[in-house]
């Protein structure tokens, strides 16, 4: 089957003082080694955002916008998030210019790494990606960035669709804190991507489908951190039905990025 990577990077990976340089140098990679590895798996379009735009903590969105547009205007199967930084006014007039792109697929928001808790800036967020019908990825898991501070957000909001990054990912105990909040959600606006690594635990891909069912679920890899290659096989050996799978691999992302059916059939 093929797929659309909705959650990728790439760039330096550069978590900071006592990471260690071998941690960085696995888990980087140039727009040409992920482009490399998902051709490979059979992925057909990848939507990344760089390192350069929450990494080292704190970042640098502006550059890592440019680069990410730099390489979605050159290659054909990358597209590309435009990041935002809510605590920096001109960081609104960036992604609004970046909007406009043609390959440019919505707004992704980093709190954990950028400072900042979802509960102070959710509505100044959303208020600004309502203006503009766009989706949002969000990374969750983690304080600032629970999966169910963000619901009332979206419901207030109920023309943003929103991605919650990471299924099973919780710097506190369990794996249902994603599935939990597309549960709460009243306007059925929030979905969730695969790019955990607890994806691939024994069971809960299959919970999730389960639970919210598969028109929830988005793949997405989080590459080059983790292997394309291994998240896609998590999707087409899961115990779901193929439709279920083609859901999650590339029909609920082409509905939702306006992306041509076809080319993944």
């Amino acid at each position: 089957m093929h797929a659309i990577d909705v959650h990728a990077h790439f760039g330096d990976y550069d978590a900071g003082a006592g990471t260690g340089a071998l941690v960085n140098r696995l888990f980087g990679g140039g727009i040409d080694v992920v482009r490399r590895r998902a051709q490979a798996a059979g992925v057909r379009l990848t939507v990344v955002s760089a390192f350069t735009t929450f990494m080292p903590y704190g970042g640098n969105p502006f550059k890592g916008n440019d680069e990410s547009r730099s390489a979605a205007e050159k290659h054909d199967d990358i597209c590309f998030w435009a990041v935002l930084d809510p605590r920096l006014k001109e960081s609104y007039r960036q992604v609004e210019a970046l909007l406009a792109h043609p390959r440019c697929k919505g707004i992704k928001i980093h709190p954990q790494r950028h400072f900042y808790e979802i509960r102070q800036y959710g509505d100044e967020v959303f208020s600004f990606a309502a203006g503009h019908g766009t989706v949002v990825l969000t990374h969750s898991g983690d304080p600032g960035s629970f999966p169910e501070d963000f619901i009332p957000f979206t419901d207030r909001h109920s023309k943003v669709r929103l991605i919650l990054a990471h299924l099973g990912n919780n710097s506190e105990a369990g794996l249902s804190r994603q599935v939990c909040a597309v549960q709460r959600s009243q306007a059925g606006n929030v979905f969730i991507d695969t790019s955990s690594a607890r994806s691939i635990y024994s069971g809960l891909i299959e919970w999730a489908v389960e639970t919210i069912g598969a028109d929830r679920l988005l793949f997405g890899t989080d590459t080059p951190l983790y292997s394309v290659a291994c998240h896609k096989a998590r999707i087409e050996s899961a115990e779901i039905s193929p439709a279920d799978k083609r859901a999650i691999l590339f029909r609920n992302a082409a509905r939702l990025l306006n992306e041509p059916l076809q080319q993944f059939v």
